[in-house]
């Protein structure tokens, strides 16, 4: 076990000297959310500030002089510049001259007198003109409300009587049940990134930069055998891999909170604080998932020669990861025995579940058998890959497929032909 222990010590520290490794396994997921949250809130101010400022230009025609409330209300309002008509207003919307027109005219069905109908003519493809449309309908509700309580007043009727028919809700979800859910929304398929990410760059220097960089050769002529070299390597890439969805999953509970409450003006209360419970299943996903993706782009690194080729060779392995997660972000997935047999998709879909309170330990069985069997499968093959020497001295000209049909069939693994 010394070899062992010095060689992942080795790896650790030479990764922690590596910017791209540190930045992608450590500052991505610390620093991803608030970056975000900042970007998000500054561009929302940038909006809202020049919304509010501006001056939305309308034409009203009909009956407004009639009524009185609404005419103050229009005129009084910095929001709206009211422009005479000129020429034709719909041509006029479509130029950007004009955001919106309101029609004001007598309602053909209602009895009641001063009774009138409202048009709002607008472009919806000019943001002006849609937050012209959005500024009106307001306008014209609050009025529509003033007539409603002055004629129930004025015949003595109270305003609950006159609504008539109500309907209502009542959310039973505590503030910590919503947050989980909105977290167990976007975090497995962060999560999942997260890891990947984190796995990424470690599993390619660890194969591929040695070979670049000429260390390998060096590192086999150690006392270390050559299983504790790939054992070490593998701890370490997955290692890192974990911290990354780790450390994912604690800089996005003490963002959401935030983040959420911007968007929503203060009126949401969640608690985005995870479960006790949760915890150890949050952890074990993210051992069971770095473990299952450092074992996989390990696997593909080996045949790489260069930085570069690795990266090229690991990339269809991380699009292959990431995909079925896209699917999960719908609650209406549910858990299922099938979906627990398909490594990834099944740990993903474990810490949505935590996350909301829910353990299907059934289930949770399955996905922890199922991702050790594909771990141990993948590490079966990497020990194949260690055997063949071509592959090992990056002499090997084929590619994993290649390998893969002769490590089954009756041909074997042949180095490159190199002229002398």
């Amino acid at each position: 076990m010394s070899p062992l222990l010095t060689l992942y010590r080795f790896e650790v520290r030479s990764a922690l000297r590596e910017r791209s490794i540190v930045i992608n396994s450590i500052l991505l997921p610390i620093l991803l959310y608030p970056g975000l949250m900042w970007l998000m809130f500054t561009g929302i101010s940038f909006v809202r500030g020049q919304t509010d400022d501006m001056a939305s230009r309308i034409v009203v025609s009909g009956p407004l002089e009639a009524h009185a409330p609404l005419d103050r209300a229009l005129r009084q309002d910095r929001r709206f510049q009211i422009v005479d008509p000129a020429g034709e207003d719909a041509a006029a919307l479509r130029a950007g001259a004009l955001d919106a027109r309101l029609e004001l005219s007598v309602h053909p069905v209602a009895a009641l007198p001063g009774n009138l109908q409202a048009l709002v003519v607008y472009d919806g493809s000019h943001e002006r003109s849609s937050a012209a449309r959005q500024r009106l309908v307001e306008v014209l509700e609050q009025y529509r409300d003033l007539q409603i309580r002055t004629e129930t007043l004025a015949r003595g009727v109270a305003a609950r009587d006159w609504a008539g028919f109500l309907v209502e809700g009542r959310n039973v979800a505590s503030e910590r049940d919503m947050g989980g859910f909105l977290l167990g929304l976007m975090l497995p398929l962060m999560f999942v990134v997260m890891v990947a990410v984190g796995c990424f760059y470690p599993a390619i220097d660890t194969t591929a930069g040695e070979r670049e960089r000429g260390t390998w050769e060096t590192l086999m002529t150690t006392s270390a055998s050559r299983t504790s070299i790939v054992v070490a390597k593998y701890l370490y890439v997955a290692t890192f891999g974990c911290v990354a969805g780790l450390l994912n999953v604690a800089a996005m509970a003490l963002t959401m909170r935030t983040i959420v409450g911007q968007l929503a003006g203060g009126a949401v209360a969640l608690d985005f604080s995870v479960r006790p419970e949760a915890l150890p299943v949050l952890a074990a996903g993210a051992v069971l998932l770095s473990a299952f993706i450092a074992a996989g782009m390990m696997v593909f690194a080996s045949f790489a020669r260069t930085f570069r080729e690795g990266q090229s060779m690991i990339t269809p392995f991380y699009l292959l990861v990431l995909l079925p997660t896209v699917f999960l972000s719908s609650r209406g997935t549910a858990f299922s025995p099938a979906l627990a047999a398909i490594p990834v998709v099944n740990v993903a879909l474990v810490i949505r579940d935590a996350l909301s309170g829910v353990f299907q330990w059934p289930l949770i069985g399955i996905t922890v058998a199922v991702t050790l069997a594909a771990i141990a499968g993948l590490l079966r093959l990497a020990a194949a890959i260690v055997a063949a020497e071509a592959v090992v001295a990056g002499s090997y000209s084929g590619t994993l497929a290649t390998f893969v049909r002769g490590l089954f069939g009756r041909a074997a693994p042949a180095p490159k032909e190199t002229a002398r």
